[in-house]
């Protein structure tokens, strides 16, 4: 157990770092937004292109996989959906709740952190989960929004939702990636080079901008943010780990991936919707806050567990 917490420290010492730099104002807002766009749509694609690319969808996909995170993932969104019409929650609220219960921050802590602390061989599950909860529950959001605001489904709604997937880096560079293995091309060596060095910048530059990013974040609804965070940091573990180790008998090591990927803290881009949307940014701010302070431990914890399966 405090070989794996060493492990992973390094991991939230650059997060922490970040942290320093914003709420010092060494790092700016501004200077945040900006590092955070470098690293989303250039470090942190070419490292999912440069993944993709020399992995073969066939290799990746696993039915079973899926459905067991898909399963455990919907069922602590209903637990957090319950929760949240019982407390008379309207229907944006509750699907903003809903979605800081099970969306985790998979692309920038979990894809550096889980690929070098549980192997090569972790990103295939990491892209099915990244894979789902860009697909599945980022579209869900938009739609139960946008449709309680209209009154109705419309062709705006799904036209907002293909857009939105079509702009999104991470699946851009993750499909192209596939396309290039499946044409079976080989990487020149001064691509695969520079593929190399610029993905290298995700990993520093991921958890340096999560940390700027929690500086700006508040700490109010804590009674909120402690719900949430309970739902994310250890419901969405537990219940993923029982529709993959139970119910569908996934790969153990796969499992434990899924599993790590589950207790991951709520993501940052969770609060971009919330102030794009106009709903409960304070609440979403706290979670995330919290979540990702309580990660330090629940994680360890949960990666020393899933290494020993």
């Amino acid at each position: 157990m405090l070989a794996i917490f060493l492990k992973t420290l390094p991991f939230f010492a650059l997060i922490g770092l970040g942290y320093w730099a914003g709420r010092t104002r060494f790092f700016t807002t501004e200077a945040t937004a900006y590092l955070t766009k470098f690293v989303f749509y250039f470090a942190l694609s070419a490292m999912l292109f440069h993944f993709s690319a020399n992995l073969s969808l066939a290799e990746v996909w696993d039915s079973r996989l899926v459905a067991a995170y898909l399963w455990g993932t919907a069922f602590v969104y209903g637990i957090a959906s319950l929760v949240g019409f019982l407390r008379d929650l309207d229907v944006a609220n509750n699907a903003m709740e809903a979605q800081c219960a099970v969306i985790g921050n998979t692309g920038f802590l979990g894809v550096p952190m889980l690929t070098l602390l549980l192997g090569p061989e972790a990103i295939g599950p990491i892209v099915l989960v990244l894979a789902v909860d860009l697909i599945v529950f980022s579209s869900l959001i938009v739609i139960l929004i946008t449709g309680s605001r209209d009154g109705q489904m419309s062709l705006r709604v799904l036209r907002t939702i293909g857009l939105g997937l079509l702009k999104n880096p991470m699946i851009v560079a993750m499909t192209l990636g596939f396309v290039w293995s499946g044409l079976r091309i080989p990487i020149p060596t001064p691509m695969n080079d520079f593929l190399v060095i610029l993905g290298g910048a995700a990993t520093p530059g991921a958890l340096f901008a999560i940390g700027a990013s929690l500086a700006s974040k508040s700490a109010e609804k804590m009674q909120v943010a402690g719900w949430l965070t309970f739902c994310k940091l250890i419901l969405h573990p537990a219940f993923v780990a029982m529709a993959a180790l139970w119910f569908f008998k996934v790969d153990p090591y796969k499992a434990g991936v899924i599993i790590a990927a589950a207790a991951l803290p709520v993501a940052g881009n969770v609060y971009m919707l919330a102030q794009h949307y106009n709903v409960g940014p304070a609440r979403v701010s706290a979670a995330i806050l919290v979540s990702t302070l309580l990660s330090i431990f629940t994680v360890s914890v949960i990666i020393a567990w899933v290494t020993a399966l």
